[in-house]
């Protein structure tokens, strides 16, 4: 069995079908990158994942254990909060807090959560600043930072609490083209140290070179999926090829 199954997923939004039976795996330390259209179900796909929405049908199993059925009674709110742990989720508008500096924001959850003591959670807040090249910035504040500064923020934030599986949603889609690189190379150095991921992403270059596996999605559903080298320069479907060739005229 995978690391990660997802077998089933179906979300809607009143009558609006948004995910319509969304099926796959993920094994440990692999990339998994997730490419389409806006309002093909990318995000709302993280956010299930990640239980900030919630499939009415499908099943998520985590190294084997069903963490969530969408046919059985919603989890209490205890639970959800426990499966939430095992998924990290890197927004694409950062979404950090204003008045906490870099080391506080980091420090926030953790300290929340009781993970462990004050001076240990902070020691690995320091070390994952350091990760993400701030350390010369722990003690701004997001509003004394660029765009591509907040976000390698809230990816040491998202680290900090040990997910199982990082999630990245458009993390370049906010930042001018000139900050892109700095968080793409993060992200890259993560692949490099075995970390499991799964990348919403329009970026072809980046998704090419860092994945295992590369999904298009359209329409709510998964209409081809592969390895980067099949789906990317070799798609078979016609509908990815003319989303690539969308991309490729911008």
């Amino acid at each position: 069995m995978a690391f990660l199954e997802v077998r089933g997923l179906k979300k809607s939004f009143g009558k609006t079908e948004i995910l319509k039976g969304i099926d796959f795996f993920l094994e440990k330390g692999e990339v998994l990158s997730i490419i389409g259209s806006s309002g093909s179900g990318k995000t709302t796909l993280l956010r299930c994942l990640n239980f900030l929405e919630f499939a009415e049908w499908g099943t998520i199993h985590i190294d084997g254990k069903c963490i969530y059925n969408g046919t059985t009674k919603r989890p209490p709110e205890e639970q959800i909060r426990k499966n939430r742990l095992h998924f990290g989720l890197v927004f694409q508008s950062f979404n950090l807090f204003p008045q906490y500096t870099v080391l506080e924001n980091v420090m926030l959850a953790p300290k929340l959560m009781k993970m462990a003591p004050e001076d240990e959670i902070r020691a690995r807040a320091e070390q994952l600043i350091e990760k993400v090249g701030l350390t010369e910035r722990m003690n701004y504040y997001p509003a004394q930072l660029s765009g591509g500064q907040q976000q390698r923020v809230a990816i040491a934030r998202a680290l900090a609490l040990n997910p199982d599986i990082l999630c990245f949603d458009e993390p370049t889609s906010a930042l001018d083209p000139e900050l892109t690189g700095e968080v793409l190379k993060v992200i890259r150095s993560l692949k490099d140290k075995d970390c499991t991921m799964i990348v919403v992403t329009h970026e072809m270059e980046f998704a090419r070179d860092v994945s295992d596996t590369i999904i298009f999605m359209d329409d709510g559903m998964i209409v081809e999926q592969g390895a980067p080298h099949d789906v990317i320069d070799h798609p078979q479907n016609e509908r990815t090829q003319s989303f690539l060739r969308r991309i490729s005229e911008n």
